[in-house]
């Protein structure tokens, strides 16, 4: 019987990263691993997402710990840059340049200018590419900023904050930009303090809070961490009250609350409840219009882990 071959090491990996800026503390203790695909760094403001970045793509070194970027230390090796696309939150444009020249001087620096035109059409600016910058709306400058970003076609696209100030046409443009390099096997990290946006874009988080990571992993898998908080269960009913007497006498229903027709019910056993719920409804003659878990978005989540 022969030995299984060892498991390649993460795209990313933080290995007890610490950063400070004088009494200020950024991260604390950060160890997570990042394979391919899309990741989302979640966190509300000040949580320690810029801190995170700026660590990984070597603008910052750590107060302890190690940082590793496709097997290197991105602050030491700067040659790990050329394989790596970067979309900043703040802006830093030459703003009397063109779309076009901005794209061409920073793909050009990668060795492949003449990349440039195709990653404005990708983005889909190429009609405005020879504006200048300054004349740009907030979402055209998030587009001019991927453009960059993808020209040199990067094995690790690390996007902060990118659907800020785009409308909801580009922000589909650049979710399905984001899954497109994920299926040629790119790893994409995605920060973002807002929700919903982070679920549209992968299933798998960072959950960062006041410089700490929190939870690591699927929706699922970090729902699944958190036994010891009740789950939520919404049932929709045109009988509520008679509905909630109920299910107060199911296992494991720690409580329950009306809502407007509905039924909010906390139970520590959510299989029993979803067991259970049927033969109840059809031995008591309950109507029940409509079931489903309250809390397996990652707000839930988010507001379970921080609090």
């Amino acid at each position: 019987m022969t030995d299984a071959p060892p498991m390649p090491p993460p795209v990313v990996g933080f290995e007890h990263v610490a950063k400070w800026y004088g009494q200020v503390i950024g991260l604390v203790d950060a160890t997570v691993g990042i394979g391919p695909g899309v990741t989302g760094l979640l966190g509300p403001n000040g949580a320690g997402k810029s801190t995170f970045l700026k660590l990984l793509t070597g603008q910052l070194q750590p107060s302890q710990g190690t940082v590793r970027l496709l097997g290197v230390d991105p602050f030491a090796d700067t040659s790990v840059h050329a394989r790596v696309g970067f979309l900043p939150e703040q802006d830093s444009f030459y703003e009397e340049m063109t779309g076009r020249a901005f794209v061409r001087f920073l793909a050009g620096l990668h060795g492949c200018a003449a990349r440039a035109d195709a990653a404005l059409e990708r983005v889909g600016l190429a009609d405005a590419a020879r504006r200048r910058i300054r004349t740009y709306s907030k979402g055209m400058r998030q587009r001019v900023k991927l453009a960059q970003a993808i020209a040199h076609d990067p094995e690790v696209l690390i996007l902060d904050e990118p659907l800020t100030g785009m409308d909801p046409v580009a922000r589909r443009q650049m979710i399905d930009l984001m899954r497109d390099f994920e299926k040629r096997g790119a790893t994409v990290i995605v920060s973002s303090h807002i929700l919903h946006e982070v679920e549209a874009m992968t299933d798998r988080v960072i959950l960062l809070y006041q410089g700490r990571v929190r939870a690591v992993g699927t929706r699922e898998e970090i729902r699944g961490l958190l036994d010891t908080h009740p789950h939520q269960i919404r049932v929709h009913s045109a009988r509520p009250r008679d509905l909630a007497r109920t299910l107060l006498e199911l296992p494991g229903v720690v409580g329950v609350r009306l809502d407007d027709g509905s039924v909010h019910v906390d139970t520590t056993d959510p299989e029993a409840v979803y067991d259970r719920l049927p033969r109840c409804v059809l031995e008591e003659g309950l109507p029940v219009e409509g079931l489903e878990a309250a809390d397996v978005g990652l707000d839930a989540i988010f507001d379970y882990l921080v609090k």
